[in-house]
């Protein structure tokens, strides 16, 4: 009798169907996708600027579809309520920060270095909108889950800072000093620009930077330019008599520009 033979199997007779090589890419997002992110961006723009003017409790979201020419139906497209614009207007501004130190540490150099950069972008972005609000407004009206990752967010910026002090004592281009504390001068000073700038006034973003970093390194007693941190004291801004305009205040950092390119491009997205 003869014997059977097995059948042969199908995985035999046809190979697996070979799956594509990961990229390790994200696929682009869609025209439709990037439209309505550039939207949402626009409703958190106006409602940062309107809570800078008015303040977060006496801003509707009425005020900001008004202020947008839209519907406040409309807006519920892009964001749930006024809690969570303000909770997502204030990470974009922590958010702004930490790129922009995380870009003066990738550029590299000596400590001091990276801490001026650092302290320009911290007072360029305090003077922008979501940078602004976060100051201005804060996270004291966010719910408690809310506030504790923001706070998360804010003690990450204080740890660089100190980080950059503490190296700078190590390196000798920073006095003695206790790390924490100066970190918290250095922060307290530079977010309370954010509190009394006012867009179109008497001096722009970066000479109020530059006067307000000078004086925190230089401090405000005379001394002898050898001895001063920045080489010079920065002087003030002589108007144009023709135009009424004000100059261009020198830049006392120009050494420091090799350490600015990386973050040019993130601040001048975000203005």
């Amino acid at each position: 009798m003869p014997s059977a033979k097995a059948a042969p199997s199908s995985s035999a007779a046809s190979p697996a169907p070979s799956l594509p090589r990961p990229t390790g890419r994200l696929p682009a997002p869609s025209h439709r996708e990037q439209q309505r992110e550039a939207k949402r961006n626009a409703v958190l723009q106006a409602a940062a600027q309107l809570f800078n003017e008015r303040g977060f409790h006496a801003t509707s979201l009425d005020d900001i579809a008004a202020r947008l020419n839209v519907t406040k139906p409309t807006l519920y497209y892009y964001v749930k309520n006024k809690d969570e614009i303000l909770l997502q207007c204030v990470r974009q501004g922590l958010d702004m920060m930490m790129e922009g130190i995380e870009a003066s540490r990738a550029a590299g150099g000596k400590a001091i270095d990276q801490l001026m950069t650092c302290m320009q972008v911290y007072a360029r972005i305090v003077t922008m909108d979501f940078g602004m609000c976060l100051i201005r407004v804060g996270d004291e009206q966010l719910p408690p889950e809310s506030r504790k990752e923001l706070r998360r967010l804010k003690s990450a910026i204080d740890q660089e800072f100190r980080r950059l002090v503490a190296e700078g004592v190590a390196e000798g281009s920073v006095q003695p000093c206790d790390p924490k504390m100066t970190a918290f001068v250095i922060a307290g000073a530079l977010s309370w620009i954010g509190r009394w700038y006012q867009p179109g006034g008497e001096y722009t973003p970066e000479q109020v930077a530059q006067q307000c970093i000078a004086t925190l390194c230089d401090g405000v007693l005379r001394r002898s330019a050898d001895d001063t941190a920045l080489g010079a004291a920065v002087p003030a801004p002589k108007r144009n008599a023709a135009s009424g305009k004000t100059k261009a205040l020198p830049d006392p950092t120009a050494a420091d520009a090799p350490f600015q390119v990386a973050i040019q491009a993130k601040l001048a997205s975000s203005a």
